[in-house]
């Protein structure tokens, strides 16, 4: 049963995504996909805009009300095309919750209270207010702001990311280890970066495990050109032993990246003993999260994924 919990479109990701959201979904459904969530990136200040939003043509003037404005657009057309597709995919409408300062837990309350969301995916994209995955450039600048050395920048994410848990408990947190695209070895052994630093990974994991939250496989990371998936298979054997529950998604930012390197991914959740996978679907019951109400977390095992088009080679 194929899925995907995280997901973006060019009609409402300025700068770095392609293709319309109609289209995303056609292609999913294309693919046999069970379960696609639509999880557009929640807005921000002005003080925290991208470099390519201050250029998009579909935001003007890139402020918090216009990005405010865009994904109200967003939640408004997710929730017609759930409709239009009904019966032929399950589509949970949510946002990637974004943490950069204090004030992002009020403009992710806010969503949850303009909105009835399905769920969210929880990220840490910035460090020191810095983005630290758009590109070398303004990566090098944040870890310029932890001392120079990716050791220094790696902690200070993994603390943020701590503060993100906290603050906002996500359902699903995203790209665990993302920190590491830009640095000089994406493809690092973390138990290799020093015992501090996994100390601070294992700590996170296991706040994630105390709440009930679902750590994403995200297979974007392979994209991008790295041997594994985010997060690691050293992290997920982690996650395991504290009886952590994993979901399944693509982070596509356009219909060229739809279950884009699943088999890999089969292959990754193998090697790290990954037994079962969660899926995420409204059923109108009480859930585990009371902010989500009729939205359930179902457990099902690895070998329901074999043997479907997208896991094949």
């Amino acid at each position: 049963m194929p899925f995907s919990y995280h997901s973006h479109s060019g009609q409402f990701c300025p700068d770095h995504a392609k293709d319309t959201l109609e289209d995303v979904i056609q292609t999913a459904i294309s693919k046999n996909m069970q379960v696609l969530a639509l999880t557009e990136h929640m807005p921000r200040g002005e003080q925290d805009r991208y470099p390519g939003e201050v250029r998009s043509r579909f935001v003007v003037n890139s402020t918090l009300e216009s990005l405010t404005e865009l994904h109200d657009r967003f939640v408004g057309e997710a929730e017609r095309l759930r409709e239009k597709y009904h019966g032929q995919i399950e589509i949970l409408v949510g946002f990637e919750g974004e943490w950069i300062r204090n004030e992002s837990f009020q403009l992710m309350q806010d969503r949850l209270k303009k909105h009835r969301m399905d769920m969210f995916v929880g990220s840490v994209h910035h460090v020191h207010t810095i983005p630290i995955d758009y590109d070398k450039a303004t990566y090098v600048e944040a870890r310029n702001k932890s001392g120079g050395a990716d050791e220094g920048v790696f902690r200070d994410y993994f603390d943020a990311q701590l503060d993100m848990l906290k603050a906002m408990k996500p359902p699903i947190v995203g790209h665990f280890d993302l920190i590491r695209l830009f640095s000089d070895d994406a493809n690092r052994h973390w138990k290799d970066s020093g015992g501090a630093i996994w100390e601070k990974i294992i700590r996170n994991l296991r706040y994630i495990a105390e709440y009930g939250g679902l750590l994403e496989l995200n297979s974007s990371a392979l994209r991008k050109g790295m041997t594994e998936p985010y997060p690691k298979v050293e992290i997920c054997r982690a996650f395991i032993e504290m009886h952590g529950r994993f979901v399944l998604s693509d982070d596509s930012h356009g219909v060229q990246q739809v279950a884009l390197n699943y088999p890999r991914m089969l292959s990754a959740i193998r090697e790290a003993g990954i037994r079962e996978i969660c899926f995420l679907k409204r059923t109108g019951k009480t859930g585990l999260d009371p902010r989500f109400p009729g939205v359930q977390v179902i457990d099902a095992p690895v070998t329901s994924l074999e043997g479907h088009k997208v896991f094949e080679p």
